[in-house]
């Protein structure tokens, strides 16, 4: 492939490539998602959830548009706005909410909340708290896959902000010289917490920045699930075959607080009005208006069930004995 040529890519695919099966898989993800998190929202008043949270409502489709065409056996890496990524790529959901709970039956036994979460058997990388400092472990994670040659493509998830981290051109650069099976996945909510880009960066151009490494780009404006998943296809197929990293910048907006569970548009660096467009583009409706209402209904019950369940066993799971805080820690007694 000419340098041109890896300087950008375009999704060649669209609805017409995915069947009803897969419309409903997808519309089933996002649901879980969207109502999982809506349930955090409603239950974190109570203090029953032990760290903050980070909520992806309204950024659900960049998480299941990408992480619908990884395998299993692929890695997903993400920051602390993890819930998404996490359920996305195949995360228990018990552990999930269990782990919110600060109970030791969490994926990361009660201790790291919901900022840090993990699920290695589904392929996801321990969350990290700090902005961007995913991005050169995912990086390390595809060059150690590279030389073992497992086979695996790396998807790091992070926000624009994160693209301000000098990490972020280091590791760009490292990926693009050793041609490493990694994607860049850029959540654009167009926010870094409350300080919107326009006063942060010189140019939006963010793609045109990362094409002078040589590594294909995309950027998708409207959050269009199917466009996410397509863009997501054409460039984990390409690095399959060895073409090296790739990135996705996908435009999207978070619909509340940048940490908790409430709306903030009174706080006075955005408004309403900045809203409107991305709930009449929600992707959780428009998905729910083009699969059977019959089928529609049955996923909404069974999502409702399997959120039950998880809640409810978090509530039941007991909370860390003392014998857990010198374990899983380097410098411990024996």
């Amino acid at each position: 492939m000419d340098a041109e040529t890896r300087t950008r890519f375009q999704p060649t695919s669209s609805t017409t490539d995915i069947e009803s099966e897969g419309v409903q898989r997808l519309f089933r993800t996002l649901l879980l998602i969207r109502r999982t998190e809506e349930r955090i929202a409603a239950v974190y008043p109570t203090d029953c959830i032990k760290s903050p949270v980070h909520l992806s409502i309204g950024q659900e489709s960049v998480a299941v548009g990408v992480c619908d065409v990884l395998k299993p056996t692929d890695v997903a890496a993400m920051s602390y706005r993890g819930h998404a990524v996490y359920l996305a790529k195949g995360g228990d959901i018990r552990q999930m909410i269990a782990e919110l709970y600060g109970k030791v039956t969490g994926c990361a036994r009660g201790k790291g909340g919901s900022m840090h979460l993990v699920a290695p058997e589904a392929g996801v990388l321990g969350a990290s708290a700090v902005v961007g400092t995913q991005i050169p472990i995912a990086t390390g994670w595809a060059l150690a896959a590279k030389k073992r040659a497992t086979g695996q493509v790396v998807a790091c998830f992070f926000g624009d902000g994160a693209t301000e981290e000098g990490c972020m051109a280091e590791s760009l650069n490292f990926a693009a010289l050793h041609r490493l099976p990694i994607l860049f996945v850029c959540e654009n909510n167009g926010y870094a917490i409350h300080e919107p880009i326009s006063k942060r960066w010189a140019t939006t151009r963010l793609c045109e920045r990362v094409a002078t490494y040589g590594i294909p780009t995309s950027r998708i404006e409207d959050q269009d699930v199917f466009a996410i998943r397509a863009a997501a296809h054409q460039a984990v197929s390409a690095i399959r075959e060895g073409a090296g990293p790739a990135f996705m910048e996908c435009v999207t907006y978070r619909w509340r607080e940048h940490v908790g569970p409430r709306e903030d548009y009174d706080s006075g660096y955005r408004g309403p009005d900045e809203l409107r467009p991305w709930r009449e583009s929600d992707q959780v409706e428009r998905l729910a208006r083009m699969i059977p209402k019959e089928a529609m209904d049955r996923i909404s019950e069974e999502v409702a069930v399997q959120i039950d369940d998880a809640f409810d066993f978090a509530e039941a799971s007991p909370t860390p004995d003392q014998s857990e805080l010198l374990r899983h820690v380097y410098a411990s007694r024996a």
